[in-house]
């Protein structure tokens, strides 16, 4: 551990909470060079929906290096990049009616996020964008500004602008039906809100939480954005690429945004691949206006276009991850339930799932208490009070099985030493 200490950045986070030195991965496990074996239910963060090392993206992509075959393009043609353009639009535009022009922004999930807003903004001529409470877009200074989390944003050294945000989804409880606080900004000469570009949101926030907006408010904001001529952006970063159920996040509420941004597992392997979607009106780009040196990583398209082809060709892949959320929102559930004293509550959607504790540091102990036995998890939500559940998509019933018992096992740990503490029932300091 010596040289991390000595040389990697003092911003290095998840390694210290799991002090350990991780060496091969497979599927929804993942060992250090201890050998210890880890069930993974944290998943790159969202990258791993198909868990690690997945062997036929794996022999795809050992097929295609063993070739000479070109890894770096920018964005000159190239056959990888034609294979996964013919497949994104065969086995996922085509068959949901969906028109969207591919951008390919730059590898990560921020580069998708910024040529989102510019594309916004120069499309409209209009400056502000509208975001929610609790989200996150990522971190650089445009996705930083449309993002929530305080800590987050003090980072960036600089005023964040241009950006306007509204309560999400029952952030208020009830408190703002048909989005009567936004709509009576939007229409008040006096309220100060600049007529914004566009708005961009979540379905299900993830790092804010896994707070799940229902369709219905979906649809009332899509509506919004039509009455006051906004474009409608999801960041479908985390949750898209099936952690849902469907490819898309938002399928199931009958909505059709403007703008979409997708990467994380969209490679299938973890290799950073990132796109901007857009309808084709909106592809009002120049050519060259919006570029990265990393956009054209052939790797990443010959992974994710065995991705498309091995997973969404039918409904399959969905139908198990609807069963398998299920059975994790029924035993979350039961959890809760076993342990009132703590004041557990649970949300999500399909495979993305989360415990709230009444007591943040409680999550945190939870998910301590997990890695000492063998699993992965990390906490979310503005005060770290959730602990998020992302396995893997493709997770065995018996790795699902061991890693909720090791969750059982961590939250009567956490109970009993708040007891012995005193603690229950208050939060801690």
């Amino acid at each position: 551990m010596q040289v991390f200490e000595q040389v990697e950045s003092e911003v290095r986070s998840y390694c210290r909470n799991w002090p350990t030195v991780f060496t091969t991965a497979k599927g929804s496990r993942i060992a250090d060079e201890q050998g210890r074996s880890y069930i993974d239910f944290f998943a790159g963060a969202g990258s791993l929906n198909y868990g690690h090392n997945h062997p036929v993206l794996k022999e795809a992509l050992l097929a295609y290096l063993a070739e000479d075959n070109v890894v770096h393009t920018l964005d000159t043609y190239s056959g990888a990049k034609r294979s996964f353009l013919e497949s994104f639009r065969d086995v996922v535009l085509a068959p949901r009616n969906l028109e969207y022009k591919v951008q390919f922004p730059g590898p990560a999930g921020n580069n998708a996020v910024e040529a989102a807003l510019k594309l916004a903004r120069k499309y409209t001529g209009r400056e502000t964008v509208v975001s929610f409470t609790n989200g996150f877009h990522g971190m650089t200074l445009g996705a930083l500004a449309v993002t929530g989390n305080s800590m987050k944003r003090g980072g960036a050294g600089v005023p964040l602008n241009n950006a306007a945000t509204m309560p999400y989804d029952n952030y208020m409880h009830g408190q703002t039906p048909d989005f009567l606080w936004l709509r009576s900004l939007l229409e008040d000469s006096g309220s100060g809100l600049d007529q914004p570009a566009a708005v961009i949101v979540e379905t299900v926030q993830g790092e804010g939480g896994i707070n799940v907006a229902t369709d219905e408010w979906l649809r009332g904001l899509q509506d919004v954005c039509r009455e006051h001529d906004m474009l409608f952006i999801v960041d479908d970063i985390q949750m898209g690429c099936g952690r849902t159920g469907p490819f898309f996040s938002f399928e199931r509420a009958g909505i059709y945004p403007d703008i979409v941004t997708l990467s994380k597992s969209l490679s299938g392997m973890g290799l950073p691949f990132a796109l901007t979607l857009m309808k084709p009106h909106l592809d009002v780009w120049e050519p060259g206006e919006h570029n990265g040196t990393f956009r054209g990583f052939a790797p990443a398209f010959v992974t994710a276009t065995a991705a498309l082809e091995t997973f969404w060709r039918n409904d399959d892949f969905t139908a198990g991850v609807d069963r398998d959320g299920a059975w994790l929102d029924a035993e979350l559930a039961d959890i809760a339930a076993s342990h009132p004293d703590l004041g557990i509550t649970t949300r999500g959607r399909g495979l993305a799932r989360g415990m709230v504790f009444e007591d943040p540091a409680h999550a945190g102990q939870v998910c301590h208490e997990a890695f000492a036995n063998g699993l992965l998890m990390e906490t979310s939500g503005a005060e770290d009070e959730v602990v998020k559940f992302l396995p893997p998509l493709t997770t065995t019933q018996a790795d699902f099985e061991e890693g909720i018992a090791i969750v059982r096992e961590a939250v009567a740990t956490v109970e009993k030493e708040a007891a012995a503490a005193g603690t229950l029932g208050t939060e801690s300091a």
